[in-house]
């Protein structure tokens, strides 16, 4: 299952030449885009794309397992769960804007048409800490802090309080195709000075091995955040990982809960629609 990458092997498949906007809606990217993978990877269960890079490599999965015994983000569990139940400036809570935290994972993200935005958790969390407390999560000098921190620890016990749910995003109708587009565009479009997309790694050469790291399917990306890992010594979001990708093709990042990141989020997620939350996660 393993091979090498090079940059001549960097493309899109021309099976994919179906994303186009002009020969595709959103229900039949999904199709085709989860039939590549069962294809690609045919003695993976569908369920266990959640899984990501371990799936594909028993020995890996084996390693993963163990560490998961003694998980690194289990104070990061315990310090979300603090800042769930410490009530805001104004006396309230975030189960008073958020409502039962264990129907967080399932419904979000979404089309929030009253803002034509893409409403995902941690904006959520950010508003309601900002109606709260007068300001949102930030960071040591009063900078806005969107990708770790705070924001992740809370994201970990609430993904924790999530686990089993599945993902089930609603097929994008009306404006929210826009928003489902721009996040697809994103995925496809090369970019930086190595001139990647994100699916050159994820979709075209998932499975093969760069360096030493065993690129994961795209299949599942979204179902395990936030996730620490060791790399960087802390529990971290899903847009921290959009960041260091984009640096990684040395291409120009996007804000943490900016408009090209939540697009992004979108579609993947609705891509990944069926497999199971399992966040918060662990990753070398």
């Amino acid at each position: 299952m393993k091979q090498s990458l090079t940059a001549t092997a960097i493309a899109l498949t021309l099976a994919f030449s179906a994303f186009s906007p002009a020969q595709a809606g959103p229900a039949e990217d999904l199709t085709a885009f989860q039939d590549h993978f069962k294809t690609a990877f045919k003695d993976v269960p569908f369920e266990n794309f959640k899984d990501g890079a371990y799936a594909l490599d028993e020995k890996l999965k084996a390693q993963w397992e163990e560490m998961e015994e003694f998980p690194p983000y289990e104070p990061d569990i315990d310090a979300g769960k603090k800042i769930w139940e410490t009530a805001f400036k104004d006396g309230k809570t975030y189960a008073d804007c958020m409502g039962d935290i264990k129907s967080i994972r399932t419904k979000y993200p979404y089309y929030d048409a009253d803002k034509d935005t893409i409403m995902t958790a941690e904006s959520a969390l950010n508003d309601c800490k900002k109606a709260g407390d007068g300001e949102g999560f930030t960071d040591k000098e009063g900078k806005p802090l969107l990708n770790k921190g705070k924001i992740a620890q809370l994201m970990a016990y609430i993904a924790m309080e999530n686990r089993g749910g599945k993902i089930a995003v609603a097929t994008p109708e009306g404006k929210a195709v826009d928003w489902y587009e721009k996040g697809k565009t994103f995925y496809y479009a090369k970019r930086g000075q190595l001139n990647m997309s994100c699916a050159d790694c994820h979709t075209s050469n998932a499975g093969k091995m760069i360096r030493a790291d065993l690129l994961s399917p795209a299949l599942g990306h979204v179902t395990h955040w936030p996730t620490y890992r060791s790399a960087d010594g802390e529990i971290t979001t899903l847009h921290n990982r959009f960041m260091g990708c984009n640096t990684m093709v040395r291409a120009a990042s996007f804000k943490p809960q900016g408009d090209e990141y939540k697009a992004l989020e979108y579609f993947l997620t609705y891509m990944s629609n069926g497999q199971e939350w399992n966040g918060p996660g662990s990753r070398k």
